[in-house]
């Protein structure tokens, strides 16, 4: 009946997420197309994704404290508000890149909230042997937030602004009845509410104790950041990349493609569950995804990349399936929302230190000497060719080198491979 409970849940957010990153995409191009600015189109994505690193912490505290159900109707409530405010904009035709840049700050903010309180109560729904599948079923959102640009551009040609909006406000009031009807266990909602808390600023450090607490952990979650950096990198760099040797009509074919291969990966994670020993598996798929990574580099081929960014996007699901199913199973009920509001921070932060390292090294040092005559001509220009663009390829065969390190540190640490065993309870902080 459990497993019932989660499938509806999912359902609704999935189709809430389709509504949000078609909203996403077409707020975004109204930026971009507004300003004319990458630099303007660059913040009002950082804005989107600041806060909800910064609460993490916060968030995680929240949801071991509250109804973790009222917790995901507040924050979701706020975030739908948000996307109102918008949409009233759009029809008084007064919207400003500020007010965009607003709205993306309060749905990253809730975001953190309802994924946070989701990841909580999914172990607690599904049995462990499921989990793995539950984790790649939920990554399908992001493989549709990729393949947004194809409906959305359709969407926005036929609807306008005002219609997408509308219709994202129409996917969350059916994720949202959905999470009002549906009857959740009390020992789901507020696992251990009877037990004392400390005050939340010591409240705040419980989710790093209790990871810090279990030997294998921190370095699960610091190989996780480590491959959210490299997945950071690629994608930030992988449309210049693309538009260095084709059109814009060719980009949108391969992100299509790349969107359908994290589809497909979530589509099998769901399907299979990842192996038994979801620790050797990650380590695979993510050397897996450092050879992908590194074939983005070798030629100017939109087959190779295209083929490249989609065997690389498949791996994703799977990763992340692997070491959340981990980490759900092995720490407390009680202390899940603290401790995965400290995983989504410490991950979530390689991010925009990707994007703010990996573009300015690709433009300014890497692509000058890559040209003819460069200074790299002669040596890195043999792996990944001279021209326009190939220090955009040389950055990502540098990170799918990366990605392969991680996973073989990851292969080389008793303390990991320990976690594919039965645990031993600890504790709660």
């Amino acid at each position: 009946m459990n497993v019932l409970r989660f499938a509806l849940l999912w359902t609704a957010s999935l189709l809430s997420s389709v509504g949000s990153s078609l909203t996403t995409f077409v707020l975004g191009v109204w930026v971009y197309q507004s300003t004319g600015s990458p630099t303007e189109f660059a913040l009002v994505v950082l804005s989107g994704m600041l806060p909800g690193i910064l609460a993490g912490p916060f968030a995680g505290v929240v949801v071991d404290r509250f109804d973790r159900r009222l917790v995901m109707i507040v924050t979701d409530c706020l975030a739908a508000l948000s996307t109102a405010a918008v949409g009233a904009l759009i029809w008084a035709q007064a919207l400003a890149v500020w007010h965009v840049a607003l709205a993306a700050a309060i749905s990253g903010a809730c975001g953190v909230f309802h994924l946070t309180a989701y990841q909580a109560m999914t172990p607690l729904l599904i049995p462990e042997r499921h989990l793995g599948r539950a984790n790649g079923l939920m990554h399908l959102s992001s493989g549709i937030q990729i393949a947004a640009p194809v409906l959305g551009a359709t969407l926005l040609a036929v609807a306008g602004m005002g219609g997408v909006v509308v219709l994202d406000l129409v996917t969350f009031g059916v994720a949202m009845s959905a999470l009002v009807l549906i009857r959740l266990p009390a020992e789901v909602l507020r696992p251990n509410a009877a037990a004392a808390r400390p005050a939340v600023l010591r409240d705040l450090g419980a989710g790093l104790r209790h990871l810090r607490a279990r030997a294998g952990l921190p370095s699960l979650v610091a190989a996780l950041t480590g491959f959210n950096f490299a997945f950071a990198v690629a994608g930030v760099l992988v449309q210049p990349l693309i538009l260095s040797f084709a059109g814009p009509g060719v980009l949108g074919v391969l992100m299509f493609a790349g969107g359908a291969g994290m589809l497909a990966g979530g589509l099998v994670m769901g399907a299979w569950g990842g192996p038994r020993r979801k620790i050797g598996g990650m380590t695979a798929f993510m050397a897996l995804g450092g050879v992908f990574l590194v074939l983005h580099a070798p030629a100017p081929s939109p087959l190779l990349v295209g083929a490249a960014a989609a065997g690389f996007l498949f791996t994703l699901p799977v990763v992340n399936g692997c070491a959340h199913a981990v980490l759900q199973s092995r720490i407390e009920p009680a202390v899940l929302g603290r401790a995965m509001g400290t995983v989504h921070t410490l991950g979530s932060a390689a991010v925009p230190v990707g994007y703010l390292l990996a573009a300015p090294v690709a433009e300014h040092l890497l692509n000058p000497a890559l040209l003819p005559g460069g200074a790299l001509a002669g040596s890195a220009g043999l792996l990944v060719g001279v021209g326009e663009g190939r220090g955009i390829a040389l950055v990502l065969l540098l990170d799918g080198l990366l990605l392969l390190v991680i996973a073989a540190v990851l292969a080389a640490l008793p303390a990991l491979r320990r976690l594919d065993r039965r645990p031993v309870p600890v504790p709660v902080a």
